[in-house]
């Protein structure tokens, strides 16, 4: 039964209540403010709006669908569980992709160390699908789906921001800040970085699709950003760090565009939090492509803000020896991740800070201040200035303190102290230390030698390499009544802080 809204009008009091009455002119005048308000907003929106409405439904309409036999990603080289969390969002009705970093790894034949896949679906949607499945983060919710070990990602399209939203702010340091909100795939592709990590696997059809060109660019091994690049390194500098680690990770090389504006641009980073900034350090230097990424890094001006104190080293070379020190430390990093072999980050970052620490240490010795005294507060000074720039955690740097401190303790090779030496948790990572100073001409290699023959060495041998010289005098301590004790001069760096 329809109803006669001409007749209401003409009689409210028949149809209505006045209460009623009263409420629907509300609501009718209400929604012609709405519409008034709409009509002139279209007429009087700024040319950049518009503007960049023609640039969406432009890239909208430019998408390209790589059908299955036109690229090389199968699905047996994608994660069985990852494989489940597609299927069953397709079961439930929604729509699931892979992408990301994944895609393009498969794309280049190599086993993508995680899977992350996106939906149309929220993130308490996801979680009634999975029963294994937690939602975390605060600006932008994910779901975390559990399958023993391995964790499948899932995130929600993000979206535009709203176009009435007074939640966009610039920080004063320049950089954009903005709430994250949900939107759909169209939309999710221009909050990507880069155009090669915006390529989306459709589990529906097996097909790739892009909207940016991340095909050519991957065809063409070149990482470009998506839209401005001024924009989107203001709006997160670390973008910049991530430019230069997916290059050298991949063999690809800066887009022009993308290139220019890191120069000018690298002081940003100041303003990241150093616990982000740790992170990003961490997985700069130990991929596997530490050395290439050094280089790249000191090129743009990424390192200075990085490492300042090395870097100002780096800029006093001495013979070469702090720079030849840190490459060869580089390299040895790599080789041990490409061999598969464990990689200490407390190690790398000693390295890193060695020549602070000497510079550091001299002065302080230069103006009359005791030698360990000196290194232990030489340590302290620059540990400090670099928690603030990266958040080195307390582990991270307390070990780095052992490192250092046990350098001078190897030049004691008569009695007692080698063995005790040896049996420091850290002092395998030490002699590598003290190795990697030899190769470099900071070390003496005949110490290098003296401490690999001991470390082989049966106890007879041991006793030997250890005793005093003939010519030496005086009666070595006895180690049970401690009745004669060695006058040797005390170690010079900090015995307290092993």
């Amino acid at each position: 039964m329809s109803l006669n809204l001409a007749r209401c009008y003409d009689k409210p009091a028949r149809t209505f209540a006045p209460e009623a009455s009263k409420k629907l002119a509300h609501v009718i005048l209400k929604l012609r403010d709405k519409v008034i308000f709409s009509f002139f907003k279209k007429i009087f929106s700024p040319v950049e709006q518009v503007a960049d409405q023609v640039n969406e439904s432009a890239g909208a309409s430019a998408v390209k669908i790589y059908p299955r036999s036109e690229h090389c990603i199968s699905r047996a080289q994608i994660s069985e569980n990852a494989l489940k969390v597609l299927q069953r969002l397709k079961k439930a009705d929604y729509e699931a992709y892979l992408v990301g970093g994944c895609v393009r790894d498969l794309l280049l034949g190599r086993e993508p160390k995680d899977f992350d896949v996106a939906t149309n679906a929220s993130p308490e949607q996801i979680k009634q699908v999975f029963r294994n499945c937690r939602i975390i983060g605060r600006r932008f919710r994910l779901a975390h789906v559990f399958f023993g070990r391995e964790i499948i990602e899932v995130a929600t399209f993000r979206g535009s921001e709203p176009e009435e939203s007074d939640q966009q702010v610039v920080h004063e340091d320049g950089r954009l800040l903005r709430d994250n909100v949900f939107g759909t795939l169209e939309q999710d592709v221009w909050r990507r970085d880069f155009t090669v990590n915006a390529l989306y696997y459709n589990i529906r059809d097996f097909s790739v699709v892009d909207y940016t060109g991340g095909m050519q660019d991957h065809a063409a091994a070149v990482m470009r950003l998506i839209g401005d690049p001024e924009v989107r390194y203001r709006e997160d500098p670390v973008r910049m760090l991530r430019a230069i680690r997916f290059a050298v990770k991949l063999g690809f090389t800066l887009h022009p565009d993308t290139e220019r504006p890191i120069y000018a641009q690298a002081d940003l980073l100041k303003s990241i939090p150093s616990a982000r900034l740790y992170d990003e350090v961490i997985k700069l230097f130990l991929s596997g492509y530490g050395l290439q990424t050094f280089e790249m890094l000191r090129h743009y001006g990424l390192f200075a803000i990085l490492f300042p104190d090395t870097d100002r080293c780096l800029a006093i070379e001495d013979h070469d020896f702090p720079r030849l020190f840190l490459i060869r430390a580089l390299e040895n990093s790599d080789a041990r991740f490409n061999d598969g072999k464990t990689l200490t980050p407390y190690f790398l970052l000693a390295a890193l800070l060695w020549e602070p620490l000497q510079l550091a240490a001299q002065k302080r010795i230069a103006h009359g201040e005791n030698e360990t005294l000196a290194y232990q507060n030489a340590a302290n000074e620059v540990l400090t200035r670099q928690i603030k720039i990266t958040a080195l955690p307390r582990h991270i740097t307390q070990s780095m303190r052992e490192v250092w401190f046990l350098q001078n303790k190897f030049s004691r090779t008569v009695g007692p102290r080698p063995y005790r030496l040896l049996e420091q948790p850290k002092f395998r990572a030490a002699y590598d230390f003290l190795r990697l100073r030899a190769e470099t001409g900071g070390a003496d290699p005949e110490l290098v030698e003296w401490w690999t023959g001991f470390q082989e060495a049966d106890d007879a041998e041991r006793e030997r390499m250890t005793a005093p010289p003939k010519s030496g005098g005086g009666k070595s301590r006895n180690r049970k009544t401690g009745r004669y004790r060695s006058r040797a001069k005390p170690a010079p760096i900090g015995n307290d802080a092993t």
